[in-house]
Formats: structure tokens, sequence, C-alpha cells
């Protein structure tokens, strides 16, 4: 089933993890896509040649930083220069600068702030003059389980993430008349490259206190996303989808 087929996305730190797997998964449902990358060039051309050789769509990698307002401006000029429209935006780039409250410094909180919550409000910002001009859009806004439930010693990421489902929460509220939606997916304990630097013992440790008693995989979020992004879902808006094996129950 091609659930995004014609349809163009925009999705942020997708060179790598689960903003890759959410453009390998959305491309295979037949949306062309824009997507933005820090540093890794050398993975970002990798991706591009992936998705438009493997599934013949449309794929652009353009080197952005969603963190600052006019880049993120500028970024989305390009892509509604180059793709002509702007049907789904992924707001998924993200960092940890773990440590206790006690021993953060204001860089180490600041920073998380600026890439994690102010790049959501930069890049919805940038889009929202082509959505409302189209009467319809579909934003999808990565939060965490740690955003919901806190965190010892990410007293910065879940403020940041807890910020991103508030913010969600009101745009879908004001951008609802507008055939605009406005959901949440918060990831729980994903297995990706950086997880496995954890270590065998501690990923058990974490698996032993999931409900379903594993680790979920980037796709499993991207499964999420093509939903939320898809005509399957164009009555859901305001939600927040919770992908983590019931470590929210």
């Amino acid at each position: 089933m091609n659930l995004l087929e014609g349809k163009t996305a925009i999705i942020t730190g997708a060179s790598r993890g689960i903003g890759k797997s959410i453009a390998e998964k959305f491309a295979e449902n037949g949306c062309n896509i824009a997507f933005s990358y820090a540093s890794s060039v050398e993975k970002a051309q990798e991706l591009e040649k992936e998705l438009t050789s493997k599934y013949s769509v449309k794929a652009k990698g353009f080197q952005s930083n969603a963190a600052d307002f006019d880049s993120s401006q500028s970024f989305v000029d390009e892509i509604v220069n180059e793709f002509g429209k702007i049907d789904i935006l992924v707001n998924n780039a993200g960092i940890t600068r773990d440590n206790l409250l006690m021993r953060m410094s204001e860089d180490q909180w600041d920073e998380i702030m600026n890439v994690n919550l102010k790049s959501v409000f930069n890049l919805t910002k940038a889009c929202l003059r082509t959505f409302l001009s189209q009467k319809y859009g579909s934003i999808i806004n990565m939060s965490s389980v740690v955003g919901v439930m806190g965190n010892a010693g990410q007293s910065n990421y879940a403020a940041s993430k807890a910020g991103i489902i508030g913010f969600s929460k009101s745009v879908a509220k004001e951008l609802g008349s507008r055939n605009v939606r406005c959901n949440v997916v918060t990831p729980g304990f994903i297995e990706t490259e950086m997880t496995a630097e954890l270590g065998e013992e501690a990923l058990k440790k974490w698996s032993d206190g999931i409900p379903l008693k594993r680790g979920g995989q980037p796709s499993d979020v991207a499964n999420a996303c093509v939903y939320l992004g898809s005509d399957m879902s164009t009555y859901v808006t305001g939600q927040v989808i919770s992908v983590c094996g019931g470590m929210l129950m």
C-alpha cells in the first residue's frame, strides 16, 4: 500500500536513527522526501541515493540548523521552490545533554531547549504560510516518554520534550479550522546506534522493565508516523501516540 503516494514530507534530523527510518518508511509508501541534516554530509548523500534508487521517489537533503529561526525559514523556502508543496512536517531533530540538575550547566540547558524545542517552533512557523494557503497539512512532532514521566539526570531533555506536547496541542487547536493537523509521537526505549553503546547488561535492564519485554525498533516509530501523515488519520489531531511497548500504561 502506498499510503503517502504523491505527498511531500519534510523530516528534520533524518541522516540516522529514527529520522532515517521515517524517511525510508515514507519513501516506501510513495512519499517525496526533503530532509535536513546538521553535519553528516556523507550520510545525507547516501540516504538521498538510497531513497531515489530503491523507492523511485524524489529525495533531497539540505544542510540546515533547525535551532536557528532564519535558517529554518530559508530551508522551507528552498523546499517549496524545489518540490512545489509540503504535505507533512516531521520535527524529529533532537539531542541529549544528560546531567544531574545540580551539575547541569546553563549551556547544557540552553542547547537542549534550542535544538529540541525551539526547532519545533522554527520549522512549524516556517511551514505555516504553505499549510494555510493549501488548507491542509500534517505536523508530526517527536517527543519522548521522558517528556511524560520524567527521568533522573534528564531534566533538560524531559522539559524540552514535555514542551513539545503542550506546543503541539495548542497548535492543533489554532490550526484545526484550516484543516492543518498536529500530533505527537512519544517513543520509548528504541534500539538505535545510540542505545547500542549502553551495553548488553544495560539493554536487558531496560527491556525487563517494559511490558513487551523488548526494546522497540526505529521502524515501529516510523509506522506510527506513516499513519499520522496519511489520509487514514484525517480526523486525528492534538493527540499523543506512545510507541513504547507499554512503558506508559
